[in-house]
């Protein structure tokens, strides 16, 4: 953990490269400043005398072996770059063991998912399904990319961790709920957010493609699920198909909020799953906060309001 180095320690240890940004020091030398990243955790570096070669090497998105001090700049934490290094195959390191969180495994997640798809009845259902899951591209980025770029879910996997999430919390709750369509609240738990396949750049990148930043991933979610039912020809009428699209479409609650949905919840499970996923959403937030933070309480800026991380005062 970042928050247990002391200052004047040594660290040697792999990053990747979040930020970087090349500026002039007032002897004319250049120097970079970085955002490096590990886990989840981050970290301001610096590295003085910056040659023409490094400035090359080390961009946005490296994986780097750094040896650095530990030091303090405005009473933040700041490394001082002693060396540094590109990884290489020799290393053994992946981009995905630097930007994972810890006890997220994409092959159980993949298996439990799996095992929801199963339990779908409808034919129309099951047949959308297996025509956006049957396609490999689309397996890879929907298994590796984050749910978002800050905030929540926002790792290596976290959009299969979130869909996993919500359709184990569905399951137990259509128990206490059985008047709710199972196959439509299940169907949604995976749909609702594959648009986010073609929204986000990469798993280690989250930026916005050009669909992403006109269109938004709730569209582009739609438009995938009715290109499937048309490949798989299906009536778009169908009511299984349109109820899913509107929970879809309703996910984040009423339109008069302006979070995001294109029409408010008018179904039952529509109401049920947008509640689900704020949730959901919420408490991610929150436990990411909690594993992030060295201080008793810390704001948040996605629910605008102090939360207690529960760590003990020192």
């Amino acid at each position: 953990m970042m928050s247990a180095w002391s200052e004047g320690e040594i660290i040697v240890d792999f990053f990747y490269i979040r930020e970087r940004e090349i500026k002039q020091a007032s002897n004319g030398s250049d120097y970079a400043t970085f955002q490096l990243e590990r886990n989840l955790q981050r970290i301001p570096a610096i590295l003085w005398d910056l040659t023409n070669e490094q400035a090359k090497q080390f961009e946005r998105h490296a994986v780097v072996k750094v040896e650095a001090t530990v030091g303090f700049y405005r009473g933040q934490k700041q490394l001082s770059i002693q060396r540094m290094r590109l990884a290489t195959k020799e290393d053994q390191i992946r981009v995905a063991d630097l930007l994972s969180r810890d006890g997220v495994d994409r092959e159980e997640l993949w298996h439990e998912l799996r095992l929801y798809m199963e339990e779908i009845e409808s034919d129309v259902l099951r047949k959308i399904i297996k025509e956006i899951f049957g396609h490999k591209s689309f397996r890879d980025r929907f298994t590796t990319i984050p749910a978002a770029k800050m905030y929540h879910h926002a790792y290596y996997a976290g959009l299969l961790e979130q869909v996993v999430q919500l359709a184990r919390s569905a399951w137990q709750l259509l128990q206490v709920y059985p008047h709710l369509n199972k196959d439509i609240v299940i169907t949604t738990c995976l749909l609702h957010d594959i648009g986010k396949t073609k929204a986000f750049l990469d798993a280690t990148a989250p930026e916005l493609t050009d669909e992403g930043e006109f269109f938004g991933y709730v569209s582009l979610s739609l438009e995938m699920i009715t290109e499937a039912a048309c490949r798989a020809n299906l009536d778009l009428n169908i009511f299984e198909l349109m109820a899913v699209k509107h929970c879809i479409a309703s996910q984040f609650g009423e339109v008069s909020q302006g979070y995001g949905s294109t029409a408010s919840p008018k179904t039952a499970e529509a109401i049920f799953f947008s509640s689900l996923k704020q949730m959901n959403t919420q408490l991610n937030n929150v436990s990411m906060t909690q594993e992030q933070s060295s201080e008793r309480w810390v704001y948040s800026p996605m629910l605008k309001r102090r939360l207690f991380t529960k760590k003990e005062k020192e």
